[in-house]
């Protein structure tokens, strides 16, 4: 399960994605009147023929670099497993009742679908709505076949290791930071996913000290794949950064800003940069376009001296690899990476 696409380039698929993206009350969490109003009447309506321009920029002859690596994805799992696999996404195309639908017809008597959601953090706006979505549509079809979830994999050794290797490379040449980009956040969706309410950005340095809030807190998973990935590659604490991107409106997200920091990193002495975003397994117009084109002009122009982007895992045999070994792992009757929800 990925976030999914427009169908086209084009302005109208651009507007009709951005709607069903942004009216997702887990993504923009206001009252429905208002996130109408917001989405419908300001923001699809001026983004689209911006963000139309951005996805060509990324665009390839097979179609949506998502779409296409994921269903690259789907077809290095499937000689290495089993079970039938497919793909959804959760706006736009393929659906999550496409991805039902098409599992049935490859096994009709099946017991149990395994859906992955291809998000190693938790988030309400990311994780939390692929899984919510995908068990409405399970329950309003009334599929007879039980339904179970990989749970957020941000600290789990084989992806952790995956990763690691995926980004070992690129620290082996000369840099004088690796900046680690996340996919942003309002702040106010930490204190709202947080099942204490007195935890995140209310304890000094809450990332770092334990509590149950760590569960479902995107910032302090997102800390930690950081803190996992340098201790492995050793990279020295003054020579890593840690943002994120993506902001939309003007209300506080979660800091500091990736566009910030490529502007201000020059004028620190930070010329040589390595970029990854962690947030992301598969490139995407986030990772393309606004990291991998935007990102590195704004870098140099503030006068930055290389812009090195590290690609997400997409195939990367270490990635399938680790799918398949949790797949594997669950029909062998371990459970902990299944969370159990229909």
């Amino acid at each position: 399960m990925n976030l999914g696409s427009p169908d086209s380039t084009e302005v109208k698929d651009v507007r009709k994605y951005l709607m069903e993206f942004l009216m997702d009350g887990r993504v923009i969490d206001y009252p429905y009147i208002f996130r109408l109003l917001l989405v419908g009447g300001i923001i699809a309506p001026f983004r689209a023929p911006k963000s139309a321009e951005a996805y060509k920029k990324v665009w390839t002859k097979e179609g949506s670099p998502l779409i296409v690596l994921t269903e690259q994805l789907q077809q290095a799992l499937e000689p290495n497993v089993e079970e039938p696999v497919e793909i959804s996404m959760r706006y736009g195309h393929p659906t999550m009742e496409h991805a039902y639908e098409q599992l049935l017809k490859k096994m009709p008597d099946m017991e149990e679908v395994i859906a992955i959601p291809l998000y190693p953090h938790y988030a309400m706006s990311s994780y939390e709505t692929a899984v919510e979505h995908a068990k409405t549509v399970h329950k309003k079809k009334k599929y007879g076949f039980k339904l179970s979830f990989i749970k957020p994999f941000y600290n789990e050794p084989n992806y952790i290791h995956a990763l690691t290797e995926s980004i070992r490379p690129y620290v082996q040449q000369e840099y004088d930071q690796v900046l680690f980009s996340y996919h942003g956040l309002p702040q106010r969706h930490m204190t709202k996913a947080d099942p204490t309410n007195s935890h995140c950005l209310k304890v000094p340095n809450c990332c770092e000290v334990p509590s149950l809030a760590h569960a479902t807190c995107y910032r302090h998973q997102c800390w930690t794949t950081t803190q996992l990935i340098t201790k492995n590659l050793n990279i020295p604490a003054e020579k890593t950064g840690f943002s994120f991107q993506s902001r939309l409106g003007q209300e506080e997200w979660l800091k500091p800003y990736t566009a910030l920091r490529l502007e201000e990193l020059p004028k620190e002495g930070v010329k040589k940069l390595v970029i990854l975003c962690p947030a992301f397994v598969s490139d995407c117009l986030e990772t393309l376009e606004e990291i991998a084109m935007s990102g590195k002009e704004a870098f140099l122009k503030a006068g930055g001296q290389s812009f090195t982007v590290i690609p997400c895992l997409n195939v990367d045999p270490l990635w399938v690899q680790s799918l398949v070994t949790w797949i594997k792992d669950y029909a062998a009757g371990n459970r902990e990476m299944i969370l159990e929800n229909a």
